[in-house]
């Protein structure tokens, strides 16, 4: 029998392992942890900074080296896969994550805090795609739903909890542990990995098959890829810091990146053994499911970014209790999921994506018609609001990701998707945190045009101002001074918070807009392959 019959005919009779659902926990729990260190070293930058004599933006690498080194490592985890064995290149994963987080723990200085980061994050990069591959492998699709709501709890909970806990062990500790904490979770993680995370029989036959068909390295495509998604990433992470394109930095990162994924794109498809198969695009519903988990991470980074920064400039809240409107959606998200996993063995999924786009983007439009007047429970409640809605999208997606999709390229699809999902979150944050300078300024410019001698208005609070703080002491002119003061203040305040909110129904609006894409969504019951080859 030659290698391909044999392949199949493993194929056809998927085994699958009994103690799966503890795979899912180790799984779940190391995507958990890499996510994690995505977001629970922002609180704590000015912390480093001081600590390593470096300024404030010089810190500020920390987080972009992660980024840009997990952003490479991503999208080519499937081809390392395939070239190491599934669970090799994930045990491998788990040592360069914990030994580059017992350095970074360890660093004696900012430049090699930032190397170690790069490290961590290619470590990180292959953590997330993995574990999904093997839930999709290690469950039938009866019962993927409740195994893509474990590593949905992971991937969605941690960016919103990553700001709190952050804050609290580099108060209560030192910025170190933030690092530390990974190293006897990596530990536990690569005994039970060791022990329980098995390739399955036709994956490793299929494999085994592939690298028999002279297998080579496509060089070409990772020097693209990797040169296109780490200039890309920096272009997103300092954009606005450098005022985007008035930045000869950036617009040379911008040139690279189009330059080389443009090119990555034209020479992927013609490759026998792509570092990146492109070609999986062409099934409709891998597609979609792409768009889709983009804007879940472009909305669910962003509103994380946003809500905090609200509470915290407009209405005066501290780090903790930005921190506490915040968790409490984290949290509903972990009930949240397991009740979606049901679901989505009973409905379709298209019509659940539809459910969960309608009520994030209303929630949207909640948080877009708040004011100073806003209270922390009605914010709490809004975030939970808003969570409810993300956990109907994580899994649905996910499930139309593998819809019709040989078996052969679970490893791809999984390092897709999360692809999509990061660069998503880094395009959301980028772009947030631009629109909200822009229209502070905006907002600001229409106010101060109404701030004239000539308004009737203006001149009744300029005087009654003035009167008030002479009355407590002020000369003549020195209130007039503090009555203009006061005015800007109350002007500079107004702009701020229509900016956030216009940054608000932005997301709502964008949510709105891909609904209409639902209606091109395949079935979630009618699989292009059968059910043992989709494994």
């Amino acid at each position: 029998m030659s290698a391909a019959a044999s392949t199949a005919a493993i194929a056809a009779e998927p085994q699958y392992p009994a103690n799966r659902w503890l795979i899912a926990g180790v799984v779940g729990m190391a995507a958990f942890m890499e996510v994690l260190d995505i977001s629970i070293a922002n609180v704590s930058l000015s912390h480093i900074a001081g600590s390593l004599s470096a300024s404030q933006d010089e810190a500020t690498w920390v987080l972009t080296s992660y980024l840009v080194a997990n952003a490479i490592v991503l999208p080519i985890s499937g081809w390392f896969s395939q070239v190491l064995g599934r669970k090799r290149f994930f045990i491998i994963s788990i040592v360069l994550f914990s030994v580059a987080s017992l350095l970074c723990g360890l660093a004696p200085s900012l430049s090699w805090l930032i190397v170690f980061r790069v490290l961590q994050g290619i470590g990180g990069g292959g953590l997330q795609p993995v574990s999904q591959a093997i839930l999709a492998d290690s469950f039938p699709r009866a019962q993927r739903g409740m195994a893509f709501a474990i590593y949905g709890v992971a991937v969605v909970f941690a960016p919103a909890i990553g700001p709190t806990l952050g804050g609290y062990i580099t108060d209560h500790a030192s910025w170190h542990w933030i690092f530390l904490l990974n190293v006897p979770v990596g530990v536990l993680l690569l005994i039970l990995a060791g022990a329980l995370v098995k390739d399955t029989a036709a994956y490793e036959a299929a494999r085994r098959a592939k690298m028999a068909d002279g297998f080579r390295v496509d060089y070409v495509g990772f020097a693209l890829l990797a040169l296109g998604l780490g200039c890309l990433q920096i272009m997103l992470d300092k954009g606005q810091q450098n005022d985007w394109f008035d930045s000869s930095f950036i617009i040379a990162m911008t040139v690279i990146a189009v330059s080389c994924l443009g090119a990555l794109a034209c020479w992927e498809p013609f490759q026998k053994h792509p570092i990146m198969d492109l070609r999986l695009f062409r099934f409709s519903n891998f597609a979609l499911a792409n768009l889709l988990m983009f804007m879940l991470g472009f909305v669910l980074l962003g509103s994380t970014l946003l809500i905090p920064q609200f509470v915290q400039s407009v209405l005066g809240y501290t780090s903790t209790l930005a921190g506490l409107v915040i968790s409490p959606g984290g949290f509903a998200i972990v009930l949240m999921m397991p009740i979606v996993g049901f679901l989505s063995n009973k409905i379709e999924a298209r019509w659940l994506i539809m459910f969960g786009l309608v009520l994030v983007s209303a929630s949207m439009f909640h948080l877009a018609s708040f004011n100073l007047n806003v209270t922390f429970d009605q914010l709490v409640v809004a975030r939970i609001f808003q969570t409810l809605g993300l956990a109907f999208l994580f899994i649905p997606i996910t499930n139309v990701a593998y819809i019709g999709v040989p078996a052969d390229k679970t490893d791809q699809v999984s390092a897709l998707i999360n692809l999509a999902r990061n660069i998503g979150g880094s395009v959301g944050i980028s772009l947030v945190t631009t629109w909200l300078a822009r229209r502070a300024q905006f907002h600001q410019n229409v106010l101060v045009e109404n701030i004239t001698p000539y308004n009737a208005q203006y001149h009744g609070v300029i005087e009654s101002l003035t009167t008030h703080f002479a009355q407590m002491g002020a000369g003549l002119e020195a209130a007039r001074q503090q009555a203009q003061a006061v005015i800007y203040q109350q002007v500079a305040s107004q702009a701020q918070i229509m900016s956030f909110l216009d940054d608000f129904w932005l997301l709502g609006v964008v949510l709105v807009c891909l609904i209409p894409l639902i209606f091109f969504v395949g079935s979630s019951k009618d699989a292009d392959v059968p059910e043992g080859a989709g494994h």
